[in-house]
């Protein structure tokens, strides 16, 4: 998805480090609690080191509607969490991405005319009342109003097994009563991360004949009439370029060095990779597993480079290192840098405000009943 970032002026790009943290600091103390930053767990130091919360994107989007005295929300993220945040935050609060084209690839992979052309396809076919619409929080605004609408809701890797079990009538959350709910169907439409569907729906007992992929650039997502009537799972073909670069010979090549160490990864991974760890949960979950784990521990972790380097650097008595030898950061988050957030600061000192990331009421609306329904079940 295309989105124009306006050139930073040379005085900022060229900046020293710092001179910029010189900047930032006073930029930063000049908007007082007027200004709130928000910075995702895959940040960059440089920028991370400036926020006054840090997390993951639905739990920093909960914090931002927790500051009401904010005026200003600067989130070091990308485009789908600021419009989280928007959506959450009172009328008054304004939230800005320092970066325009801070996006999200797994993101940009199911967009609303695709999704809804899935829709109608599955509706020629199947019982479209039986079918639960289930979105990532990594998916834009509109998806999320989407699956409000018709009846879905949207989930976290912590919560998807919850979210699945009320979708498709099981456990505990079966027959559970959610705002305007629908729910408790026989088939999911999961968008847009294919991998944390598989890795749900197996922990959940299903089998990977249960599951199909649904590709937007094939007609009938590229599957037979048979195939979307029976499988219970239809998984979008999207993920995260970061995570599904980790695989299962990263795993064997770790524990021949380590054959003690702890393995400890991501569920955007792909299933075979998952198969192999020790263990497998959200970011908040990694984070978790490195502060258990015992001193002397080696923790092999398959996630974004620089949340595994700060973990290294929080926990002395560890050592933790990156599954995969080549380090790929997430380059859409890597466009938040110093520059950026020295710029959008000083803006805001001067009285404007750059980067406003709004999103219309009707999606609102319909987005929050997503969110809601998100809620009530977990």
């Amino acid at each position: 998805m295309l989105r124009l970032q306006e050139p930073l002026p040379q005085e900022l790009t060229s900046a020293s480090p710092e001179d910029l943290d010189r900047r930032i600091g006073v930029a930063k103390a000049a908007l007082g609690d007027r200004v709130f930053i928000l910075g995702h767990h895959y940040q960059r130091d440089e920028v991370i080191r400036w926020a006054d919360a840090r997390g993951d994107s639905y739990r920093l989007s909960v914090l931002a509607q927790q500051q009401d005295q904010a005026e200003y929300i600067v989130f070091c993220g990308v485009h789908f969490m600021a419009e989280s945040a928007d959506i959450l935050t009172a009328d008054h609060q304004q939230v800005i991405l320092p970066d325009l084209n801070a996006g999200c690839s797994m993101a940009d992979m199911a967009d609303l005319d695709e999704v809804e052309e899935a829709w109608e396809a599955l509706a020629a076919v199947t019982d479209i009342e039986r079918v639960v619409p289930i979105t990532y929080m990594n998916s834009s605004a509109a998806l999320k109003a989407f699956v409000g609408r018709k009846g879905g809701a949207v989930c976290t890797s912590t919560n998807a097994r919850a979210i699945l079990d009320w979708a498709l009538g099981q456990g505990e959350r079966a027959g559970r009563e959610v705002v305007g709910a629908r729910g408790a169907g026989d088939k999911v439409l999961f968008f847009p991360d294919q991998h944390l569907g598989r890795n749900t729906g197996i922990a959940m007992g299903y089998q990977l004949s249960d599951m199909s992929v649904w590709n937007p650039r094939f007609e009938r997502g590229g599957l037979t009439e048979a195939e979307c009537k029976e499988s219970t799972l239809l998984l979008w073909k999207g993920h995260c370029s970061v995570h599904q670069r980790f695989r299962p010979e990263h795993v064997a090549a770790f524990r021949a060095e380590h054959p003690d160490g702890i393995v400890v990864v991501h569920p955007e991974c792909s299933h075979d990779l998952c198969a192999v760890a020790d263990q497998v949960g959200s970011t908040d979950f990694i984070i978790r597993a490195v502060a258990k784990a015992p001193a002397g521990s080696v923790i092999g972790v398959g996630t974004e480079i620089h949340l595994v380097n700060r973990l290294d650097a929080e926990n002395p008595d560890k050592t933790v290192v990156s599954l995969d030898p080549l380090i790929c950061p997430c380059s859409t988050m890597f466009r938040i840098d110093g520059p950026h957030l020295c710029w959008v600061l000083e803006e805001l000192v001067a009285g404007r405000v750059p980067n406003r990331i709004t999103v219309d009421p009707d999606t609102t609306e319909w987005a929050r009943v997503a969110l809601q329904r998100m809620l009530e079940i977990i």
